[in-house]
């Protein structure tokens, strides 16, 4: 793996309780009740390092931080590593695809 190709998506479910947030129901107009709710994020580190981060505080995204349950690896491995610019479109195209499917979907 090259330096360069060392770029990570993940996702990360996060706990229902996070639709009584007003900005993440507002972002997710098309939300069909029951699906799951996510983050989906990138980083130059281990997703389950940046996980554990995220739920220390440090560098943390709040919905992350307060709802996450879990990395959820079949949403993401396949494509991973990537270059930073490769990660950057993945992000916003898993995004687009997951909240199309119905789900909740935040990206910082």
């Amino acid at each position: 793996m090259s330096r360069r190709n060392h770029y990570n998506i993940y996702v990360i479910e996060l706990s229902k309780d996070v639709l009584y947030e007003g900005k993440f129901k507002k972002c997710n107009p098309g939300y069909i009740p029951g699906k799951p709710c996510v983050y989906v994020g990138m980083t130059g580190i281990d997703p389950d390092v940046r996980f554990d981060k995220h739920k220390a505080g440090i560098q943390s995204n709040r919905y992350v931080k307060e709802y996450g349950l879990r990395l959820w690896p079949d949403l993401y491995e396949g494509f991973n590593p990537m270059s930073y610019d490769e990660a950057c479109e993945r992000e916003v195209e898993i995004g687009i695809d997951l909240r199309s499917a119905g789900f909740g979907v935040w990206q910082a």
